[in-house]
């Protein structure tokens, strides 16, 4: 009552023996394509966890930047300014890692917050009622009356353009972890396991146990046990291309990391500009907002301080040359797994699963 292994000699098989047999092969077949996938995963999931830890480097030292700006340029109002900063940050973080958020929402929104603090605590110092309805009111007023000048939307211009490609390549190495996820767990159909199981095992019911497959009828049973895997190849290899395009995008200028240490120096620019338009910007608001409660007396307002340059080059350098020698050993070794999907029937058959050297192999009907 064999259905697999049917043979004209005596055999020490029996129906249920094959049953075992094709769950045994589904269970091999799915742990050698995990240990062919290993070093592919590995070496995608690493990069993605270096390449965020990278980044969160970045961005913490833009972030840090950007904070001792207030705290050694505009004392007034820097308790008050750490949150927006923060939040400014968080939102590119988020972006980089895929988000539904624009760069352009999210410079915007940190402009929005700023403002009522720079006319409150700047340009107007004498304001002691900053009431909820008189700060959404100057929140609003920014998008209309732009005290900040073109300095916001250059900010905006410059992170867009060098924040996409980082985006699109953190999107892309979680697209490859997915594809190889998805690859491991495919199933085998019922003729593949039965192939498998003539393959491999039908030798055993007739007590060769030491007679191993032929390379090439082992070729043949995995490339049709794979066939759904292979026809990966073409889109793998656009993949591959298309990670190459976008490391090197990401790396062949310092832009990202020349727009994320530079927005203190934007955020500063913005500051002045509107502190220089002060009178202007405070006959607008006026006339939208009212005028708030001031204190007693004649308060002018903030002096303007010129920032130096905060130099803290180290970290930063570190961070990005580290960032830089991840890409370059990430994309070499991706551009070697360009035919992974093309030649994994040939892996399979390599190495303990067939004989080689030898003259002697099981051809599925017999030993030859």
């Amino acid at each position: 009552d064999l259905q697999i292994c049917q043979h004209r000699a005596p055999t020490c098989c029996t129906k249920k023996m094959e049953e075992s047999y094709q769950a045994a092969v589904r269970r091999e077949r799915t742990q050698s394509i995990q240990a062919l996938n290993f070093e592919l995963r590995y070496m995608i999931d690493g990069h993605i966890t270096a390449f965020r830890e990278a980044f969160e480097s970045l961005l913490r030292f833009a972030e840090n930047r950007t904070s001792s700006l207030f705290e050694t340029a505009y004392r007034p109002m820097a308790k008050e300014a750490a949150e927006p900063v923060k939040e400014l940050f968080t939102d590119i973080s988020l972006y980089i890692l895929g988000a539904e958020t624009t760069v352009e929402s999210a410079v915007l929104r940190f402009f929005d917050s700023l403002f009522p603090l720079v006319y409150s605590r700047l340009i107007n110092p004498g304001i002691t009622d900053l009431s909820q309805d008189y700060t959404e009111c100057l929140r609003l007023t920014r998008q209309d009356i732009n005290p900040f000048g073109h300095y916001s939307k250059n900010l905006v211009t410059e992170l867009s353009k060098s924040l996409w490609a980082s985006r699109m390549l953190s999107q892309a190495l979680r697209l490859g972890s997915e594809v190889i996820n998805t690859t491991e767990h495919a199933a085998l159909s019922k003729e593949c396991s039965r192939a498998l199981v003539k393959m491999q095992y039908c030798p055993h019911c007739q007590g060769l146990t030491l007679i191993r497959p032929c390379v090439g009828y082992c070729l043949n049973v995995m490339r049709g046990c794979l066939a759904s895997v292979s026809e990966l190849d073409g889109q793998w290899r656009e993949f591959i291309s298309t990670l190459e395009y976008l490391t090197n995008e990401v790396a062949s200028s310092q832009e990202l990391e020349t727009a994320l240490s530079g927005i203190w120096s934007s955020v500063n620019e913005a500051i002045l500009h509107a502190q220089l338009n002060g009178p202007q910007l405070s006959a607008t608001v006026d006339k939208v907002c009212g005028q708030p409660k001031q204190q007693e007396g004649n308060l002018s307002s903030a002096s303007i301080v010129p920032v130096k340059e905060v130099t803290e080059t180290q970290t930063f350098v570190m961070a990005h040359t580290s960032l830089n020698n991840k890409r370059r050993e990430f994309i070499s070794y991706m551009k070697r797994s360009r035919t992974f999907y093309a030649s994994i029937a040939e892996r399979l058959c390599d190495g303990d699963l067939v004989m080689r050297d030898s003259s002697t192999c099981w051809n599925g009907e017999d030993v030859v």
